[in-house]
């Protein structure tokens, strides 16, 4: 049960090593106005290294949302939907207005980089990691490109506090929130997602067209159920994820050699040239033949 006044902090600063910036809020008001910035701004950040006695809480949440990626040790954070858990390797995000209490391990304190974030597009970018209030903890395959990101930030920062400051803050950590997505995404198909079989079966067999009914019978799952699973992985119908697959090869045969079209569209599984086409330009937007008349790199 989180308190019911607010608490101050166990400790907010005196972490060796520590490094933190926090936006004046009078700027953080004009600048959540101000296009791009109203989409995505970082509002607070910081690097807290083996941060013993470290806790916060907040009982009517916070007016940002909270990202904390935990590089060592561990810590917990209490939520009205209880106690979770954080350890090395993971990463906490606390949608902003959310009552909250978190701290560092009393034994093994957590060493962290984290964020605050407001903006349009963050409670979005929080839908796409699968971070809610009931499940706020995830992994993430590959802390270092995220922390290097939080790292640019506070360098920034740091800088000064301009515009141009704010807009290299807001793009690194659109970045890091899009790797924390991707991360996800990728440990939920390694450890418990039935599908990731049958997709790596169709990234090593583009050219051949297999039925939604045989890659669920693949899984072991209901076509229903399958589908439903799928789309949640790769964000779009098992079909259309095929079909996208081919166009991926057929892009890059159209790139690197002279085969004339009707090559190319038997080398990726189409039968028919005229249907290679239209399904081409569907997703393209253009022909093959206009594709690669196109000057790229």
């Amino acid at each position: 049960m989180i308190a019911t006044r607010e608490a101050p902090p166990r400790r907010r600063e005196g972490f060796p090593g520590q490094r933190m910036r926090v936006l004046p809020r009078p700027l953080v008001a004009r600048a959540i106005t101000t296009p791009p910035l109203s989409q995505l701004l970082v509002t607070d950040v910081g690097y807290f290294p083996r941060a013993s006695t470290h806790g916060r809480v907040r009982t009517h949440g916070a007016a940002q949302h909270i990202v904390i990626v935990c590089a060592a040790g561990r810590g917990s954070c209490t939520l009205p939907s209880g106690v979770h858990q954080v350890q090395a390797g993971q990463a906490l995000a606390i949608p902003a207005g959310v009552p909250h209490r978190y701290e560092a391990d009393a034994e093994e304190p957590w060493t962290i980089w984290w964020m605050h974030l407001v903006g349009q597009q963050v409670p979005d970018l929080l839908e796409a990691i699968g971070a809610t209030a009931e499940h706020p903890v995830f992994g993430v395959a590959d802390p270092a490109p995220v922390i290097s990101l939080v790292d640019t930030i506070i360098r920034r920062m740091d800088h000064d506090e301009t515009m141009a400051s704010l807009l290299a803050s807001a793009g690194a950590a659109w970045h890091a929130m899009a790797l924390l997505a991707a991360d996800r995404r990728t440990i939920g198909r390694q450890q418990s997602d039935p599908v990731a079989a049958t997709i790596e079966h169709l990234r090593a067999n583009v050219s051949t067209r297999i039925s939604l009914a045989d890659l669920a019978g693949m899984a072991g799952l209901s076509v229903s159920h399958y589908s439903a699973l799928f789309r949640r992985a790769t964000g779009y119908g098992a079909l259309e994820y095929q079909t996208r697959l081919r166009m991926g090869t057929a892009r890059e045969l159209l790139d690197t050699t002279d085969r004339p079209i009707a090559s190319v569209a038997a080398q990726v599984g189409f039968t028919d040239p005229l249907y290679f086409s239209r399904q081409f330009h569907r997703i393209h937007g253009v022909s093959p033949t206009e594709y690669r008349s196109h000057d790229k790199g």
